[in-house]
């Protein structure tokens, strides 16, 4: 794929955003509302990650039916799809210039309506944009995400907590030394 061609696609996407009618839209917010999920995740990695720990945010809505997670990839013009092995479906945005992008737009053009859920998609935009900055990449920055993190699903038990992570960052998945 050439420049020009992203440059078409992305112009293609924004007019897909802008197209969107007010029933789909609010019809598809009103979904999010109930059914979707805004997430960060923290995964553990070995020698791939300079700090061993990838932050990973995300939007996604799951369902028996693949219709409505199909729908909210087409009009969002973004995500993937992928099937589970109990036969769900489930769309997901991961890529933050999409979700900076498209789902920032569309959630601003088709409110939530719940606080708690308008809340959550906040503080994801809140961590989008610190990692945009790369700002992630820094102690202060992993531990501003973890923070946000734990103001996102505070009665929900994590596998990995803050204290998991802040500690020694850097050195957490050294091999260790022999010595003598």
């Amino acid at each position: 794929m050439k420049a020009s061609d992203n440059q078409v696609r992305a112009d293609n996407q924004q007019e897909r955003l802008h197209d969107i009618s007010s029933e789909l839209g609010h019809y598809l917010a009103g979904f999010a509302d109930g059914e979707g999920s805004f997430n960060v995740s923290v995964i553990k990695r070995q020698s791939d990650y300079q700090r061993g720990w990838k932050i990973v945010a995300s939007f996604n809505i799951s369902q028996r039916d693949s219709a409505i997670p199909l729908l909210f990839q087409q009009t969002l013009g973004c995500g993937t799809i992928r099937f589970r092995k109990d036969g769900v479906c489930y769309f997901e945005v991961r890529r933050l210039s999409d979700l900076d992008k498209n789902v920032r737009e569309f959630f601003t053009r088709f409110p939530l309506r719940s606080a708690r859920q308008a809340k959550r998609l906040e503080q994801l935009l809140n961590v989008v944009a610190i990692m945009a900055a790369k700002a992630h990449r820094s102690s202060e920055g992993i531990e501003e995400i973890l923070n946000i993190r734990e103001l996102m699903i505070s009665n929900r038990k994590r596998k990995y907590q803050m204290a998991d992570v802040m500690q020694n960052p850097q050195r957490l998945h050294a091999k260790p030394t022999r010595v003598g």
